[in-house]
């Protein structure tokens, strides 16, 4: 499978400090590939320079093989649910019709077919039945569901998630992965943030150790092995469970 996205030599720095460093890495047409590294390892950092919202120190990042100067179309970035104002008063339905605001000008009024479309993606991650709700008044797996179904309308090839799994009950983890994999069969290119290492383990087709560098980068089963685990997170962080539970 080709490359869709690209990294050469990446660095990027914040003030004096090392956020990445030389990451080379390329993200594949079709599959799912997890971020994985401790807190502080610059996987939300890799995430934002291959969205396009922050440009690198030193080197680069491409998109079909062509310099990102910022936010593509193509791309759709994801953020954690941490990140993001839920007080803005905004209904289910409002907060997936932004999904269509790179296609189009921010004044042209949505139209029914927009709204169809739309219910249609909340209707896609069970969330239809809540359209008219306030985001605000939501629980944290049904906040992540509709930042899905925003990401849904867009239609681009690459889907980027900063940690969707977290904080997240198991129905709509399992939603997460079977949108995965609905993905995957367009060709989209999922790349995604975690701490989990089973769940990685379990589906991602690319696995991406990340501490400052890449660390190793490849299939799981290659990738996930006790050895680039320990030099990765550090012995005191990894634990026999964890261990036993990406070797399942």
């Amino acid at each position: 499978m080709a490359d869709l996205l690209n990294c050469f030599n990446l660095t990027v720095h914040y003030d004096n400090r090392s956020a990445l460093r030389d990451v080379n890495l390329g993200i594949r047409i079709g599959e799912v590939t997890a971020l994985l590294g401790p807190n502080g390892a610059g996987k939300s950092t890799l995430l934002k320079v291959l969205s396009g919202m922050i440009s690198p120190s030193h080197g680069r990042a491409t998109f079909e093989g062509e310099p990102l100067n910022g936010p593509h179309r193509g791309i759709t970035y994801v953020p954690q649910r941490s990140d993001v104002d839920w007080k803005f008063p905004i209904s289910v339905l409002e907060c997936t019709l932004l999904g269509l605001l790179q296609e189009r000008s921010r004044w042209r009024p949505y139209s029914k077919q927009d709204r169809e479309t739309a219910l249609a993606a909340l209707h896609s991650v069970g969330m239809d039945h809540l359209a008219h709700a306030q985001i605000d008044a939501l629980s944290g797996g049904q906040q992540q569901r509709v930042f899905l179904a925003r990401a849904l309308m867009s239609e681009s090839k690459a889907l980027l998630l900063d940690e969707p799994f977290t904080g997240v009950d198991v129905p709509t983890q399992e939603m997460l992965v079977r949108i995965f994999a609905t993905l995957k069969l367009r060709g989209t290119a999922v790349v995604y943030a975690t701490h989990d290492l089973a769940q990685a383990a379990q589906t991602a087709d690319h696995a991406v150790l990340l501490n400052g560098e890449v660390m190793a980068d490849g299939a799981p089963k290659d990738v996930l092995t006790a050895d680039n685990l320990m030099r990765t997170f550090g012995g005191s962080l990894i634990s026999i469970e964890s261990l036993q539970a990406v070797a399942l």
